[in-house]
């Protein structure tokens, strides 16, 4: 069966296409397509062009338009002659099996799309079983609907009728049924087995949870790359594995976390995307029952960022998918060395836009915003860091108190006399 990502990480060359539409506007476009390239740096690619096409909405048979797709074909014939060979053309949105069968076949490279591309990297981040797993069953959910795709041989049949039947048609005899079919058959037996196997995980980590103490559940979440792991690291002194790259984290990492005399469970979660596809979130919720369960939600958001405020609300809506939604919840503004703003000169009478607010003015209009229910950090430079303790413990003890009203977990403190 042919491959549908990028099997291993290699210096691929890659052309981006993405759409201007009434609903996304070019600077939006622009901003995906910046997301788009990390991906592709993510999963190994280089990006080497990109294009954009004006339109109302996807076409159905080819995405963008002829014409389009035309310029992207000379393109590639260009770079090929100049010995450039083009290795990939990522699509912004998912495609349909029609429209990569008709994309390829003009530009005869290989096609992937954002969801494949997400795809590959979760499988290239896999390291547990039950990562592996439930990337796997996400690979299966994506292939299914484009089998056609995959197999040039369609129409052959497996069986046969009549009493000849043809070479290697003992036993087969019959209607028979088409490769397509017997493939379609297999990968359904597939999916059925790998969903036993996440119930089994999920029982076993069910029954993992349940022996956790009488302890209160802090979960960290927010977009991909927005420093939830170095401040997992910071907080618990672990060593869970960091980097400035996309879904660096796919497996969710629990510890225990002790501020003066109060223990918790503090938990590290695979981050949220924008065009995040459905079947990718169901089949790792195994690995979001973790932020099910949390008693309390730390939304880590990278206030340095150009589009955070969007991405807060993706993470929002992912939760409120999830429903997570009504949990209690704090935002914790991160990457604070790394905000950057262009004061505006004295005489530009233009109304101020959000690259024209400094630090101080955007604390104090979220603070106003959040009624007080946010923090400003620097995890890596370890920013107000004592603060956020002192504002963590006071959530988790409130909560302790309220779940565990019976409970002496809780150590006396004393001080350095050893008085209490």
């Amino acid at each position: 069966m042919k491959e549908f990502v990028i099997s291993e990480a290699q210096a691929e060359t890659a052309i981006l296409v993405g759409l201007i539409t009434q609903q996304q506007d070019e600077r939006k476009t622009n901003e995906y397509l910046d997301e788009l390239e990390f991906l592709a740096d993510t999963a190994g690619a280089v990006t080497v062009k990109r294009f954009t096409q004006r339109a109302a909405g996807p076409s159905a048979v080819t995405y963008v338009g002829k014409g389009k797709l035309e310029e992207i074909r000379a393109y590639i014939e260009a770079e090929e002659e100049a010995e450039r060979e083009i290795g990939m053309v990522i699509f912004d949105d998912e495609l349909s099996a029609k429209q990569m069968r008709n994309i390829e076949a003009v530009l005869k490279v290989k096609i992937l799309d954002r969801t494949s591309l997400i795809l590959d990297i979760f499988a290239m981040r896999a390291q547990t079983a039950n990562a592996k797993t439930q990337v796997e069953l996400a690979q299966y959910r994506y292939m299914l609907p484009r089998l056609q795709r995959l197999w040039t041989h369609l129409e052959r049949q497996g069986g046969g009728s009549g009493s000849g039947g043809g070479k290697g048609s003992v036993g087969l005899r019959g209607p028979g049924e088409t490769q397509l079919e017997m493939d379609r058959r297999i990968i359904l037996n597939r999916m059925s087995l790998l969903k036993q196997r996440l119930a089994e995980i999920d029982r076993q980590k069910t029954t993992q949870r349940s022996n956790r103490g009488r302890m209160i559940r802090v979960a960290l979440v927010g977009y991909t790359n927005v420093g939830k792991s170095t401040l997992m690291n910071l907080m618990a002194k672990s060593e869970v594995f960091a980097e400035n790259k996309l879904f660096a984290t796919l497996d969710t990492t629990v510890r225990k976390v002790i501020i003066d005399n109060l223990p918790f469970l503090l938990s590290d979660t695979v981050g949220f995307i924008r065009k995040l596809p459905t079947d990718l979130v169901d089949s790792f919720k195994s690995t979001l029952d973790e932020v099910r369960e949390a008693d309390l939600l730390l939304h880590v958001v990278d206030i340095s960022h150009p589009d955070f405020e969007e991405q807060i609300k993706v993470v929002e809506k992912t939760l409120a998918d999830l429903n997570c939604s009504d949990k209690p919840s704090m935002i914790v503004f991160n990457k604070v060395d790394a905000y950057t703003w262009t004061e505006k000169d004295e005489d530009d009478l233009t109304p101020a836009t959000k690259e024209n607010i400094s630090l101080d003015d955007m604390m104090k209009t979220w603070m106003a915003r959040m009624n007080d229910n946010c923090i400003f950090i620097s995890a890596r430079q370890k920013t107000n860091i004592e603060e956020f303790r002192k504002v963590l413990y006071d959530k988790v003890r409130e909560l302790h108190v309220q779940k565990y009203p019976y409970n002496d977990f809780l150590f006396q403190k004393y001080d350095e006399d050893g008085e209490l």
